[in-house]
């Protein structure tokens, strides 16, 4: 083990070493990777997704997610010296954070709702994936300016409880920090620095078919390219936490297991005439591929609104399907580019018109190598499952102090 987290929770005294953290998918454990297939030894902390918010303060819904595996993630970890947490949030399961933390009764009562669930499944700690605070997530999320406020308040009465203080308490957070009353990132967050743990920084989906363009999904860096180009990064979001007073010690970079796909005219895939692909191709918004079986399908969300295919690939399935080798290398013949800006690559199909951004072993190695640099905690991969014999997460763990 790279990192043994028990002391975690003296993290502000200790000069320690990186490790490694993951979450597992409970909805994919019967769609091709069950627990057994997790490699433990990879590991320091793994943490189950997702328990969810309900409107009821006093519940905590698991639906979805094989809650009956709970117990055996937990005990499996347990057996293989890893911390197992549940995630509580998600995109979709973020809707009621903001009631559950809205009221000094109503902080009591989570408070007293989630130690209970910590002490049911016997978890090491609990990881909070609020998507996002005092920031519209999903549209039908209640929201408040004073989410942030109210979200510290309700962690240092946690802190306090008999349970709570002795749980690992993390975090999913944005690349920005937590929005103020003001509805813009806060400036100051260094009490939130006092009762986490660590903060894992979900730096990807920062292009998507959202953009205006093509580009990187985790981009490491993003300072290289074009103004227009600059929608965030690692070192951007590690600057923005630290420079709001978050230790870089108890940051976590968050790495994507997967990619994006997008539909690109070969004209536009490759500019005046060129073999080479470029990064930032213009792509047709109204045409979504499809990316891989774990994809979402075009239906209607949580707020009943209308979305569209996914478009998700990830990383296994690119060797599924031809784009990479068993390796992890690009196929010959295959139209690939390695942006050494963003540390992240892409290829491109030339018969479906898609391409697609992604993370490779070379993106992991550069990410961890840079986390290490900067004397960040260390990294977690979003999702475990969506590697391919450990290519991905061995790459980090190389980096690693």
């Amino acid at each position: 083990m790279i990192f043994n987290l028990l002391a975690l929770s003296a993290l502000p005294a200790l000069a320690r070493a990186q490790f490694t953290a993951g979450y597992f998918t409970g909805w994919h454990a019967t769609e091709g990777f069950p627990l057994s297939s997790v490699s433990w030894d990879k590991y320091d902390a793994v943490a189950y997704a997702f328990a969810e918010t309900t409107e009821d303060v006093h519940n905590l819904s698991l639906e979805g997610s094989n809650a009956e595996l709970v117990p055996e993630f937990v005990a499996l970890a347990r057996l293989n010296d890893v911390k197992a947490l549940v995630s509580i949030g998600g995109w979709t399961g973020s809707m009621y954070f903001s009631t559950a933390v809205g009221s000094a009764q109503n902080r009591t009562a989570f408070v007293d709702t989630v130690t209970k669930f910590a002490q049911e499944y016997q978890l090491d700690g609990l990881d909070f994936d609020w998507e996002y605070p005092g920031n519209q997530g999903l549209g039908c999320n209640t929201i408040s300016p004073n989410d942030t406020s109210n979200y510290l308040l309700f962690l240092q009465e946690l802190r306090q409880h008999p349970v709570g203080c002795e749980l690992l308490i993390t975090a999913a957070v944005s690349i920005s920090p937590f929005f103020d009353e003001s509805g813009e990132p806060g400036t100051n967050v260094s009490a939130f620095g006092e009762v986490f743990d660590y903060i894992t920084v979900m730096n990807y989906d920062l292009w998507g078919s959202w953009s205006s363009s093509v580009g990187p999904n985790g981009p490491l860096d993003d300072s290289c390219a074009s103004e227009e180009n600059q929608q965030g990064s690692a070192v951007s979001a590690v600057k923005a936490w630290t420079s709001a007073g978050f230790p870089a010690s108890k940051l976590i970079l968050g790495l994507p297991g997967y990619g994006h796909s997008f539909s690109v005219q070969p004209e536009d895939a490759f500019p005046n005439g060129t073999d080479t692909l470029y990064p930032y191709a213009l792509f047709n918004a109204s045409i979504h591929p499809a990316g891989d079986s774990w994809d979402d399908a075009a239906g209607v969300d949580q707020c009943g609104v209308e979305t569209a295919q996914g478009g998700n690939i990830d990383f296994w399935a690119l060797i599924q399907d031809g784009y990479l080798d068993e390796s992890g290398d690009p196929v010959e013949g295959v139209p690939y580019v390695f942006d050494e800006c963003s540390q992240t690559p892409f290829v491109y199909n030339e018969t479906s018109n898609v391409m697609i951004s992604f993370d490779n072993a070379q993106s992991f190695a550069a990410k961890a190598a840079y986390t290490s640099k900067a004397g960040l905690g260390g990294v977690a991969i979003w999702e475990i499952g969506s590697d391919y014999k450990d290519i991905l997460i061995d790459a980090a763990r190389s980096e690693l102090s």
